[in-house]
């Protein structure tokens, strides 16, 4: 059984064996032997295998020059790291390397031949089989390139715990430890290079892409990792088409339709470049331009694409391009290939016939270099002045550096690096193992590896365990998946001016370590659009919404394409696509065009206002009128009029006027608290103060004319302290109902932002609107008694009660205030203010106008008037009146009972009334007598009745003639009726007329 099993591992091995000949792989011997997978050819040959025959290994065409020096990079790591005095002395490593061709099948069948190399050593067949060129185990693979390639291989490699270490493949699949129990690498992931496409498309502003991914484990990973960074971002993605460098030409077509077609103008590529070669050349064949292109690390610097040709086309490509980093020395090793010095090289002899577009005389027949020419070669540098059907031969004196390739660009050394980085990583773990103390190590009980034995595993082991120090000064180590994280460079694609090739400048990169936000930096300044504009390209579905408006939804469309909608009032959008407007603060207000906020107009019943200035004057004349007033009834304070008219009260009613007119003024300003607290209590309390003034006069003097005789108590009561207790009491009332409603809901300043919505009306919050309506409900029946009462003594003597202008006085009351109450209730903002300070300067205009005016007339323009004689003429005429009216009735009803005696006609006075009813005076006067009564000082009344007219005249002397005066009266008007003197007396007593 064991030797049928060697028989077949060898048969196995000898299979792989003869399909990788000499000229098909680099191999050298060492103490510990590292696998290297590498893509020196872009593809294979397609060949129907119809199985008529033996199938055949597929041929590679397409050379790959920057896969070749990619090779040539882990054989430079190899070589410094065998001559170092301190890593790994007295250890050689020894490497197999083989061509994947960029395909799946050809990357395991390389991948075979480590692990049956591996099993022959496992199984000690040394004894019965005499290996004289026996090879060690292959304990690490470096590779493979592209993310599918990586997948299979580390699927097979992970069965055997063999470490890979790839440079190149970034799927994120790969960081799953689950399946890929064996992978490392030394790129990062692409997690974070498609969360940095997203940064880009959301720096520039676009929202309107279209995806391009390879239909492979590299592709379809990245390319779903952008949509949920698109999806966060509000990107929307116009389309996603997978391609392949196998697809046939209708599917290729199909995709260059759906390009052409759209309107996306960013066009987002998750790619290799082999897989993308055949898309970009129907492009450039249907002259598809205006596109911009976000390459992923995997052609952002492909020499396939990358091509002056393809310029006009691709000329706007950005692209993630890996950490440059420097190897010290690789240059010159590059310029040192040679086929005849690079024996363990079997690529070399490859490379020179691709490079010189010749053939070496020793393998023109069947050499692959002539084959894959003839086949297209599209990497043919201009090179020789071959032709597809011969090439000449190489002399072997060809100088490398006279030739540009892709293998000699060394200026930016990314994937190299890496190559270089992976095999000093797997060099490290092993100088772990050779170091390694017994007790300290990784294995059971801190036991070490055998350096000289080591497996596949251990080394696996310590690889996860790795912490070094680069020759860059960085730290190496990887993380839990095996991913090393590394920053991005950004590069844009510009045409040479001084040769027209393809130049990658750097204009930004991308730091995974920095916090979200601050990650990217691009400079704007280096990108060229199209390879000469410096205007960024515009990619949305729908045009920019400008500030003051914001993105609507359309109804059946993406989120990206959306109609712009203005914000409504109140709200403003200061950014460009705003997908919403804000609110503005509650003391501002949206500007005209919704772009910003601006404070909310002011506004209550300022000083500084026409209507407030207007409101002040009248206040301000009212209180100069009222004190005009007060200092004429001052300085005529003895005369009769004055003193007929009660002068305490008038002075207490003038007050309380100038108390009225001064308290409009606590409405106008803007309201502070203090304010409103004091304007309502002091018009209040001022209004009933005035109208208690006037309803005591009234009332007293109503009182006085209806009274009987006084006696010494009448006058007491009816005396000047009664009258200021009655307005005390009164404006008591008032003063408890302010000092409740203070207590309980005192007003305060309010600013009403309902009202209006561009303004703030600074307005008292009256606190209770019962109360505001108790102050003036009350205000107005003081005011409806002191009516009743003026309507009531209104054919009173003029000079005492003024009943007529007291009642107009309080009509223009009553018609202010019931108007003020649907003015009050109907009016918002400062207007409110206003309209009561118009009602209490109108209301006050009127009692000031009514009750004072004529009064002021008479004592500085009709200075007779103002006389005692003139006040108790009055007086004294207004008692004949009551006197001869109740004497006229008595005789009327005296009359009406003869008659219903039967009887008599004549008529039988009652008193020695002297009438006249179109008949001449019964009792003529002598002339002299007549004579004497115009030299006196009199007054002459005529009182009218139904039947006729009574003439009263009567004449006073001085003070000490009075009694002679009383009785020559008497004498000449024969005027004895009881009632008559009676209302004498009583006047005569009670009013102040001395």
């Amino acid at each position: 059984m064991t030797l049928y099993s060697c028989c077949l591992i060898l048969l196995l091995f000898s299979w792989n064996t003869a399909a990788y000949g000499p000229n098909q792989r680099a191999q050298k011997k060492g103490d510990i032997i590292l696998g290297g997978l590498f893509p020196i050819h872009f593809g294979v040959a397609a060949k129907d295998q119809d199985l008529k025959s033996r199938p055949e290994s597929v041929e590679c065409i397409r050379y790959n020059f920057r896969g070749f020096r990619w090779l040539q990079a882990m054989i430079f790591a190899i070589e410094e790291i065998n001559s170092s005095p301190t890593l790994l002395p007295n250890m050689t490593l020894g490497y197999r390397i083989f061509d994947t061709c960029n395909t799946v099948s050809k990357a395991l069948e390389a991948t075979l031949s480590f692990v049956a190399q591996n099993k022959i050593d496992s199984l000690n067949l040394d004894e019965f089989c005499n290996c004289s060129e026996h090879i060690p185990s292959t304990i690490a693979v470096v590779g493979a390139t592209g993310s599918g390639i990586s997948t299979a291989v580390a699927n097979l490699l992970g069965l055997f715990y063999i470490p890979q270490v790839s440079y190149a493949s970034s799927s994120r699949l790969l960081s799953n430890k689950n399946q890929f129990k064996s992978f490392l690498r030394t790129i990062p992931n692409d997690e974070h290079q498609a969360t940095a496409m997203a940064d880009i498309i959301e720096y520039f502003r676009w929202n309107w892409v279209g995806t391009i991914a390879a239909d492979d484990d590299y592709g379809r990973p990245g390319i779903e990792k952008f949509r949920e960074e698109a999806e966060e971002r509000d990107i929307c993605i116009d389309f996603s088409e997978l391609i392949s460098q196998y697809s046939d030409e209708e599917e290729i077509q199909q995709v260059v339709e759906v390009i052409q077609n759209s309107t996306a103008r960013v066009i987002v590529v998750f790619s290799s470049g082999p897989d993308l070669e055949p898309l970009i050349k129907e492009i450039v064949r249907r002259n598809i331009t205006g596109k911009i292109w976000l390459a992923s690390e995997a052609w952002a610097s492909s020499s396939l694409i990358a091509m002056p040709e393809f310029f006009r086309v691709i000329g706007s490509t950005i692209g993630f391009a890996l950490k440059a980093g420097q190897i010290p020395g690789f240059r010159e090793f590059l310029q040192k290939v040679h086929p005849k010095k690079s024996n363990n090289n079997g690529f070399a002899k490859e490379f020179w016939e691709e490079t010189f577009n010749c053939y070496l005389p020793d393998g023109s027949k069947n050499s692959p270099a002539s084959t894959s020419f003839h086949k297209g070669h599209e990497e043919g540098l201009g090179a020789g002045n071959g032709t597809a059907a011969f090439r000449p031969p190489c002399t072997g004196d060809e100088n490398i550096t006279s030739v540009e390739t892709p293998y000699m660009d060394y200026t930016h050394l990314r994937i190299s690096y890496n190559v270089y980085l992976a095999v000093y990583s797997i060099a490290h773990a092993l100088q772990d193992i050779y170091t390694c103390t017994p007790g300290k190590g990784l294995f059971t009980n801190g036991s070490c590896a055998d350096i000289k034995k080591v497996e596949a595993w251990q080394v696996l082991k310590h690889l996860r365990h790795l912490n070094f120090t680069n020759n860059m000064g960085e730290q190496v180590d990887f993380d839990e998946f095996g991913d090393l994280v590394g920053n991005y460079s950004i590069i844009n694609w510009h045409l040479s001016p001084e040769d027209g090739s393809v130049v990658f400048e750097e204009v930004g990169h991308y730091n995974v370590y920095a916090k979200k936000g601050e990650r990217l930096f691009i400079n704007e300044n280096k990108i060229l659009w199209s390879g000469f504009s410096k205007e960024v390209p515009f990619s949305n579905c729908s045009r920019d919404c400008l500030p003051g408006t914001r993105k609507g939804i359309i109804e059946g469309e993406p989120t990206c394409c959306f109609e712009c909608v203005d914000c409504p009032d109140g709200e403003y959008s200061d950014e460009t696509d705003a997908s919403a407007c804000d609110k503005c603060p509650e003391d501002y207000w949206s500007n005209e065009n919704h772009t910003s906020c601006i404070p909310k107009q002011i506004e209550f019943l300022s000083w500084t206002e026409p209507f407030g200035i207007a409101l002040t004057l009248f206040a301000v004349l009212g209180i100069f009128l009222t004190s005009f007033v007060l200092g004429v009834f001052t300085r005529f304070r003895n005369t009769p009029i004055v003193k007929a008219t009660n002068r305490e009260l008038s002075y207490l009613l003038l007050f309380s006027l100038l108390c009225c007119f001064s308290s409009s003024l606590f409405f106008i300003g803007e309201p502070q608290n203090w304010t409103c607290r004091l304007r309502q209590p002091a018009f209040g309390i001022s209004f009933v103060l005035c109208i208690s003034c006037i309803l005591v006069k009234t009332n007293r003097v109503l009182l006085v004319f209806e009274a009987k005789i006084p006696t010494s108590l009448h006058r007491k009561w009816w005396g000047l302290n009664l009258q200021f207790l009655l307005v005390f009491l009164c404006t008591f009332v008032q003063i408890v109902i302010c000092v409740i409603w203070l207590y309980t809901a005192p007003p305060s300043s309010y600013r009403n932002h309902e009202l209006e919505d561009e303004i703030i009306f600074i307005t008292c919050h009256e606190g209770s609107l019962m109360a505001l309506g108790f102050l003036i409900g009350y205000t107005c029946l003081l005011a409806a008694i002191c009516f009743f009462f003026a309507f009531k003594s209104r054919k009173l003597p003029e000079n005492f009660n003024e009943a007529k202008f007291i009642t107009f006085s309080m009509l223009i009351f009553f018609i202010v205030w019931i108007s003020f109450i649907p003015a009050y209730a109907s009016t918002y903002g400062k207007f409110v203010s206003a309209v009561e300070v118009i009602a209490i300067l109108a209301a006050s205009f009127g009692l000031l106008a009514c009750i004072f005016f004529n009064k002021v007339y008479i004592i500085l323009f009709k200075p007779s008037r103002n006389t005692i004689e003139e006040v108790r003429c009055s007086t004294a005429a207004h008692a004949f009146k009551v006197a001869a009216r109740a004497t006229l009735r008595r005789s009327n009803v005296s009359r009406k009972r003869s008659n219903s005696l039967g009887g008599s006609t004549g008529s039988t006075p009652s008193s020695s009334i002297s009438s006249k009813s179109n008949h001449e005076d019964p009792f003529p006067l002598p002339a002299s007598a007549e004579r004497q009564r115009q030299q006196q000082r009199g007054c002459k009344q005529k009182v009218s009745f139904g039947s006729g007219t009574v003439t009263l005249s009567l004449s006073f002397e001085e003070p000490q003639k009075n009694a002679m005066a009383n009785r020559n009266a008497k004498r000449r008007n024969s005027l004895e009726a009881q009632n008559s003197d009676d209302s004498l007396m009583r006047h005569r007593a009670l009013l102040p007329l001395q």
